[in-house]
């Protein structure tokens, strides 16, 4: 099938290398039976791939059943993966099976794999292997004839190390992995992407989009899209939707781009662009109702932030505490140092005199960096607060980031997105 042709019948778009090669690959493996492992960010078009991959495999006259790992409460992921008896657990009416079942003859598209629990990783195991599985409830081993193909946004090899994830579950969905490139890494896709978009929209809506200007253009190719295609649909169907008949500029396509838009801001306040011409109130007042509306927007996304920000220092300074009990700081600890004293001399200033606790001292420890901190920088601003934060809780449990996510009161995901936008490896 020549390249445009597939490119249009699966909406796969872009004419960068990065693409071509993930083209390619789909073409190559897409005949064949063998277990696809898909990496790339949230918003990628993990789905779309998948689908491609079905679609042109010998299966594709059965289904095709999509399966998001990570949306799936823990306590019933194993019953929807693999069916449940009747009576097997209080609810279960009756008899029905499972996601695995279902895509028997067909595909099963595993998204989200990492978020997948331990004891039903085993059990994936054995259906990849053998396709071997047993219903809950049940004793009598079932089969099944399903491709599998997985997603995940996460590094699944850290998991590993991490021990979160299964090294034998993940040597066996490693035998091809496709990268799908997040879209900040082929800038030269990103206009012709948005012209289809707004093209799609334009004959959906009926409507006239004019264009955009050339530093709207430069915004566009600049700015880093943390949802990637699915962010960039999003935001083309805004435009044409909400800026109908109207000519695109830069301050204009600001107000509906959610993420950074440029190095050194937090992920979600948009850039104000600076019209008045000096510090006098007067000139500030006289703004025009686009720049007020960003300030409003920044303002309103600064408390937020304030919000969460809250939230994740009461969970790490006093995580053995409940919130009813969190009223203020505790008094300063009276620090004194008995030179004759073997550990207070090793720790230095931040042991108590007489305190053999280690865990004590460690919470003490980083309540004393926490405080050095702010002595220190003064005032910090929040992404400052925030990375240290981070880096205190990362240091804490030794690299671990679902236990540091957990004691910052953020999802795991959240916490990978700020790894990278603080550029903490």
């Amino acid at each position: 099938m020549d390249r445009e042709v597939f490119q249009e019948r699966f909406g796969i778009l872009g004419e960068s290398a990065a693409i071509r090669q993930v083209i390619d690959k789909i073409v190559q493996v897409a005949k064949t039976d063998i277990t696809v492992l898909m990496q790339g960010e949230s918003g990628v078009g993990k789905d779309v791939t998948a689908r491609a991959i079905h679609a042109l495999s010998d299966r594709k006259h059965h289904d095709l059943v999509i399966v998001n790992c990570g949306a799936i409460p823990e306590g019933i992921i194993e019953s929807e993966l693999f069916g449940h008896e009747k009576g097997a657990y209080t609810g279960a009416h009756e008899a029905r099976k499972g996601y695995f079942e279902k895509a028997d003859n067909g595909t099963i598209f595993l998204d989200e794999i990492g978020d997948t629990p331990k004891n039903v990783q085993v059990k994936l195991l054995r259906v990849l292997e053998s396709g071997e599985f047993f219903r809950v409830g049940s004793s009598k081993m079932s089969t099944t004839d399903a491709r599998v193909i997985a997603a995940t946004n996460q590094d699944l090899w850290k998991l590993v190390e991490e021990g979160t994830f299964r090294e034998d579950l993940y040597y066996r969905l490693d035998t091809v992995k496709i990268k799908l490139p997040p879209l900040r890494d082929r800038k030269e896709d990103i206009i012709p992407i948005f012209r289809s978009f707004v093209s799609e929209f334009s004959a959906k809506y009926d409507s006239v989009f004019r264009g955009f200007s050339e530093d709207a253009e430069e915004l566009l190719v600049s700015y880093r899209w943390p949802g990637n295609i699915r962010e960039l649909r999003n935001v083309a169907e805004q435009l044409v939707v909400l800026e109908k008949s109207q000519f695109v500029d830069k301050e204009t396509l600001q107000k509906y781009l959610k993420g950074r838009q440029r190095e050194g801001l937090t992920d979600n306040l948009p850039v104000v662009s600076g019209t008045r011409g000096d510090d006098s109130e007067g000139d500030f007042a006289s703004g025009d109702g686009a720049d007020r509306e960003l300030i409003y927007r920044a303002l309103l996304e600064l408390q937020n932030d304030m919000g969460d920000l809250k939230k994740m220092l009461a969970k790490f300074l006093y995580s053995t505490f409940s919130s009813k009990e969190i009223r203020a700081l505790p008094p300063a600890i009276q620090r004194n140092i008995d030179p004759n004293d073997v550990n207070s001399t090793m720790y230095g200033d931040f042991r108590p005199a007489g305190r053999q606790n280690e865990e004590e001292f460690e919470e003490n420890r980083s309540k004393n960096d926490f405080e050095q901190f702010f002595e220190n920088q003064r005032i910090p601003s929040i992404e400052e607060t925030e990375k240290f934060l981070i880096e205190q809780a990362l240091k804490r449990f030794e690299g671990n980031r679902r236990k540091a996510s957990e004691t910052l009161g953020i999802s795991e995901r959240t916490l990978y997105r700020k790894l990278d936008q603080y550029d903490l490896a």
